[in-house]
């Protein structure tokens, strides 16, 4: 026979005052408004401070005292950026030396290159896939030729060699290019490519060449630069790596640069991580934001590369000039 249930009597329960509740939120703690013609550090000062916005404060003191005690900040990022007018912001934290080293996968060295060379990039792979015409631009796998011989010639890694051929060239948009600007500093430039996942292997003069060993100088480079990520001197500030828009390549190449690092000794305890995307993606959240890192040294900022990108540069020009 089943058991038959009688509803709970709710007159009964034990109740307490809310004062002596625990809170998330405080009315002190609302959005400040800050009014017309307010400084920026104003308005990022009035920002609420939840969530999101501690995640970005958080990413701004890490990179702020990074640089103040002259550890790395190294960008790591995939194509969207470039592809949605980011570049400049980049450059300018280049330029400015906030940004000491960059890495990057091989659609973001083609889109940079293009944007350099051509001041346009990106096609409409839809248009393009069904009539075979996709990838079929004959300038681009010629530059990366070019650059990719006379890197083997240099004795250099791959992203040096494509920064010395823009130099070289000197094409009309080279003020917007990632990796020129990077060459212009002689700060790290490392170009991950996984073979056959971008255009230019499509075609003999990229397929055929040395393109893969350049890219295998370059990890070992990247590796020497997470291994500096560690303090210059015990309990001082660690570096920061932060990724950009890559949800696969990029947080693969600093799980394992962090393993080469960390096996050849590294001390990397408090490096600082963080991962810009406007959604998030496993590998991003277990290889740069979880994993490597102690907890509360990874942080998450969900939004826009085009809206989270130039508040992060204009929040850093503001503190370190």
């Amino acid at each position: 026979m089943a058991k038959r249930y009688e509803p709970v009597d709710l007159s009964k329960l034990n109740t307490y005052s809310i004062r002596n509740r625990s809170h998330k939120f405080d009315v002190e703690a609302m959005a400040g408004l800050p009014g017309k013609g307010a400084s920026f550090g104003a308005w990022l000062d009035a920002l609420p401070p939840y969530l999101g916005v501690n995640e970005l404060r958080k990413l701004i003191d890490a990179i702020v005292a990074a640089r103040q005690a002259d550890r790395p900040v190294v960008f790591a990022m995939g194509a969207h950026l470039v592809k949605v007018g980011c570049s400049t912001i980049l450059c300018d934290l280049i330029e400015r030396g906030i940004v000491t080293a960059i890495a990057m996968n091989g659609a973001t060295a083609i889109h940079d290159v293009e944007v350099a060379t051509l001041g346009q990039t990106s096609e409409e792979v839809g248009d393009t896939i069904r009539d075979g015409s996709f990838g079929m631009v004959e300038e681009t796998p010629g530059f990366f030729a070019d650059a990719i011989g006379k890197g083997v010639a240099a004795g250099t890694g791959l992203g040096e060699a494509i920064a010395n051929h823009l130099i070289d060239t000197n094409p009309p948009n080279i003020d917007k290019c990632l990796i020129a600007a990077a060459g212009r500093k002689s700060i790290p430039v490392c170009v991950h490519v996984a073979m056959g996942t971008d255009t230019i292997h499509m075609h003999a003069n990229v397929a055929d060449s040395d393109i893969q060993r350049l890219s295998a100088t370059d990890f070992k480079l990247v590796c020497a630069v997470v291994a500096d990520l560690g303090p210059a001197s015990k309990g001082g500030a660690s570096g920061v790596w932060v990724n950009v828009g890559s949800s696969v390549i990029m947080p693969e190449v600093f799980l394992k640069a962090i393993a080469v690092a960390r096996n050849l000794g590294a001390d990397l305890d408090d490096v600082t991580t963080a991962n810009l995307d406007m959604m998030r993606h496993y590998r991003p959240s277990q290889n740069v934001v979880g994993r490597p890192v102690k907890p509360g040294h990874g942080h998450h900022i969900t939004g826009h590369h085009e809206i989270m990108l130039p508040l992060l540069r204009m929040a850093l020009v503001e503190r370190l000039g």
